[in-house]
């Protein structure tokens, strides 16, 4: 008996030591974004519209604005836990991006930050947000009643 509470008490920490080490990732990342990247753009749009490359052929501006899209509000949704998996797709294109035409021909330092921001995007993309997010909060899964 005492063998069988004791598993069930493992595994419950287990589950919110999981779903903690998710919301630190998602939290962590989705600010990092948010406030070390995106912020800037967005407060310096007129500013940055004027040098900011223009890698898919769409104009600096509109290329600006998908950027700060990504960075700005998407972060702020993975931030919070809300739309996740939907709002990990911009950044992980931004990323993409980034990674492969905008730093391509550099040194690996520089291309490492994006690359790290892909692969934690990638990561949440395939776990989901955890129990820890607006997502199981507002789309709590109801069970059929028996």
């Amino acid at each position: 008996m005492f063998s069988q509470w004791a598993t069930r008490l493992n595994y419950a920490i287990d589950q919110v030591l999981l779903h903690l080490g998710l919301l630190v990732l998602r939290a962590g990342f989705g600010l990092m974004m948010l406030l070390g990247h995106g912020w800037d753009k967005l407060i310096h749009f007129g500013q940055v519209r004027e040098k900011f490359p223009d890698p898919i052929g769409l104009g600096p501006g509109i290329s600006l604005a998908l950027c700060v899209f990504a960075e700005v509000f998407c972060s702020a949704l993975v931030t919070i836990g809300l739309l996740t998996r939907l709002a990990l797709v911009p950044l992980i294109i931004n990323m993409l991006v980034a990674v492969m035409v905008i730093h391509a021909a550099d040194e690996w330092a520089k291309r490492e930050l994006a690359c790290v921001y892909l692969t934690v995007y990638i990561a949440l993309m395939l776990t989901g947000p955890g129990m820890f997010a607006l997502d199981r909060v507002l789309w709590r899964r109801r069970s059929v009643p028996s």
